[in-house]
């Protein structure tokens, strides 16, 4: 109970916030600073350039083949064709990296995209320097993860500096629309409240182990199999459908742990070969998966499901990992959103060629088609070229190619928004509650299923 309360008052302190402190002039510059760059997410935010920030970055990390394969990365950025980037790196390598880049503090923005198990602790550090932080999911894999987290949004508080992640499944545009049009009553009606065995909202994502990352075969690193470096199933790509549920269902508004309450959570392993998994990570299994490993078999467990509920709002969320995808297909998201008048779905399937597709499905008898219409109407004006398609369940709309930028390109929007928060030197005090009743929902789910 004790930790309830101080996430409420914490809160209520950054809710009360108003004033923020003196935004950066326009002489100053983001200086990004990346540490331990073990996630190809770390090269994403560096995909493209912005005017804001520098183009040295410089990059701290043991001397493994983690960095490497990052630099590789930046330098398929710098050398494309098309558009270009002019990232220069200056580079230290060593067992000291973190100690190092805290003393040096060469930069005002920490990247941080890697191995999970010591991230709570280097954003903690960070923001105790005084430095800003934009840290990829999850920013806290356990309960002591996320006790710490709560002390050091805190600490961002006194400090005057930003902790923010990376959720880049915000700006697909199928779950953007999904989120608009529940705001249309003409169509969506009012949010069904739902129930622990048929909720309001279900979402499912698919992830696959071998994938391809900016036209190469993605390699990982053999860390990512471990759930005590990586994180389990439910305390990682979770992090992502939890974030959707709070801000497609409660957008822009405060919420607290108090709203919420975890249910029944579950975890499960999804299995790998040695030579799958040196398919993927160009290694043979590490010793310390050895207790994971029975007749040549890792056991990885990374599929997770939540059942929780926010205010009166049953959801739930799901995660399965496969090792490749069907030919054609690549990693999937089907999501229902029940309404009064209609669920709005997300389907990605094969009839759908592997790309989101969102619809229209009325549940009730003898729908007005023509008011309908005439509310999406409303949409089209901020979203020009979209369009509804009838079918024999409802509708399809219909989104032109030129919104559906891909997944890669998420990462930079994402640091767009970040760079807005630094020029205002503040965010939105919802953005701080999402973040900490995120982590307390995906956290508390992985205690439950232990």
């Amino acid at each position: 109970m004790k930790l309830r309360i101080s996430v409420l008052l914490l809160v209520t302190a950054f809710a009360c916030n108003k004033t923020p402190k003196q935004p950066p002039s326009d002489n100053d510059r983001i200086r990004l600073v990346t540490v331990d760059p073990g996630h190809f997410h770390a090269a994403l935010v560096q995909k493209n350039m912005y005017p804001l920030v520098d183009s040295t970055v410089h990059v701290y990390a043991p001397d493994a083949n983690d960095v490497d394969l990052h630099l590789k990365r930046i330098e398929g950025f710098n050398t494309r064709a098309d558009n270009p980037t002019k990232w220069k790196s200056e580079v230290y390598r060593g067992s000291d990296f973190w100690d190092k880049m805290l003393s040096d503090k060469s930069g005002n923005v920490v990247v941080l995209a890697g191995n999970n198990q010591k991230k709570t602790e280097y954003i903690n550090q960070a923001i105790n320097a005084g430095m800003h932080v934009l840290a990829d999911k999850p920013m806290a894999i356990d309960r002591d993860g996320y006790k710490l987290l709560l002390k050091t949004f805190e600490r961002s508080k006194e400090n005057g500096v930003l902790l923010y992640d990376i959720m880049t499944e915000r700006y697909e545009i199928t779950s953007i629309l999904q989120r608009e049009l529940t705001q249309i009553p003409e169509i969506f009606g009012e949010m069904e409240k739902g129930s622990p065995e048929h909720p309001a909202i279900t979402k499912e994502s698919v992830h696959h182990f071998y994938k391809y990352v900016s036209g190469n075969v993605l390699v990982r690193p053999p860390w990512f199999f471990d759930v005590e470096q990586e994180g389990n199933g439910l305390v990682d790509v979770t992090t992502h459908l939890v974030d959707l549920v709070q801000w497609q269902c409660f957008p822009e508004q405060l919420l607290d742990t108090l709203d919420i309450e975890v249910g029944k959570s579950s975890l499960w392993a999804t299995k790998l070969s040695s030579h799958q998994f040196k398919d993927v990570t160009n290694s043979p299994f590490p010793d310390y998966l050895a207790k994971a490993i029975e007749n040549d078999t890792l056991s990885v467990n990374c599929n997770g499901e939540i059942n929780f509920k926010i205010k009166d709002l049953h959801a739930r969320v799901s995660v399965i990992w496969d090792y490749k995808a069907p030919e054609g297909g690549g990693d999937t998201h089907f999501s229902t959103i029940r309404g009064t008048k209609a669920n709005l779905i997300i389907r990605q399937g094969k009839e759908q060629d592997f790309k989101p597709v969102l619809y229209i499905e009325p549940v009730v008898q003898n729908i007005d088609g023509e008011s309908v219409i005439e509310a999406f109407d409303a949409l089209v004006k901020k979203y020009p070229g979209i369009a509804l398609k009838e079918n024999p369940n409802g509708w399809e709309v219909m989104v032109p190619n030129e919104y559906r930028v891909g997944h890669e390109a998420h990462f930079s929007q994402v640091t767009e928004k970040f760079i807005e928060f630094w020029k205002q030197n503040s965010m939105p005090a919802w953005e701080l509650n999402n973040m900490i009743s995120k982590y307390y929902i995906t956290t508390m789910a992985s205690e439950l299923a232990k």
